[in-house]
């Protein structure tokens, strides 16, 4: 039996697949860095709840209590996702298009559209969406 000394030559990187996940090797180069921006939360809660509510009106899913079952949440965090749906089509639009977070906080939150969405017309939420988004004008809400 001979030693004989292999040499393998190469560009791998390491990645890991959610946070704190396992640490995988991957073959080529690491993928170049994203940039540091984010799609705001209530952006991306806004389309799941469009997707949900569609899901219900085709009948694909029950109801909103089985949305809960499926997504493992409780109802009342479906119902407060859902009740995205209420809001007028203009606000619903500006919270899919919300500018993307770069840093810090996130413009707006979940809890602070309920009491618009709790607005029975449209009118009385589009004043109540002014006047949040008056009162975070460094948070670039609703532009």
């Amino acid at each position: 039996m001979t030693d004989a000394t292999l040499t393998i030559e190469g560009t791998v990187h390491i990645t890991r697949r959610g946070h704190g996940g396992r640490p995988e090797l991957r073959d080529g180069p690491a993928p170049a860095e994203p940039p540091p921006e984010r799609v705001p939360r209530v952006a991306r809660l806004m389309a799941l709840a469009i997707k949900l509510d569609g899901l219900v009106r085709t009948g694909v899913v029950r109801d909103y209590a089985a949305l809960a079952r499926l997504g493992r949440v409780t109802p009342a965090r479906i119902t407060q996702v859902m009740n995205l749906t209420l809001l007028a089509p203009d606000i619903q639009e500006a919270l899919l298009f919300l500018p993307p977070v770069t840093a810090g906080r996130e413009p707006l939150a979940l809890a602070d559209l309920q009491p618009v969405a709790a607005v029975r017309d449209w009118r009385g939420q589009r004043r109540a969406w002014r006047e949040l988004t008056a009162r975070r004008p460094n948070r670039r809400a609703g532009e």
